[in-house]
């Protein structure tokens, strides 16, 4: 009997992909993240009564989550891109 190795497994039960890894990111590791953020940004400045503050690191945070919303997205580069240039147009 011959041993299979793993990328010959792999290719038997339909390829190697990074579709688990993804799935796992969204459903698990973002909602931790901004779990860990929110209270964060409650226990720096929500405490001391220092809100402009607070705002300004959450201008920081929405940026960031606009970010990942695009690298998640798998056409979302495009569609802003048509969106931009939809203003421009007409």
């Amino acid at each position: 009997m011959m041993a299979m190795t793993t990328f010959e497994l792999a290719q038997e039960s339909g390829g190697l992909g990074t579709g688990g890894v993804r799935t796992w990111i969204l459903d698990n590791l973002i909602p931790l993240l901004l779990l860990v953020v929110a209270l964060l940004l409650l226990w720096l400045g929500g405490g001391k009564g220092d809100n402009a503050g607070v705002m300004r690191r959450l201008g920081g945070v929405i940026v960031a989550l606009a970010i990942i919303g695009l690298a998640v997205t798998t056409d979302a580069g495009k569609n802003i891109g048509t969106w931009i240039a939809g203003l421009f147009t007409g």
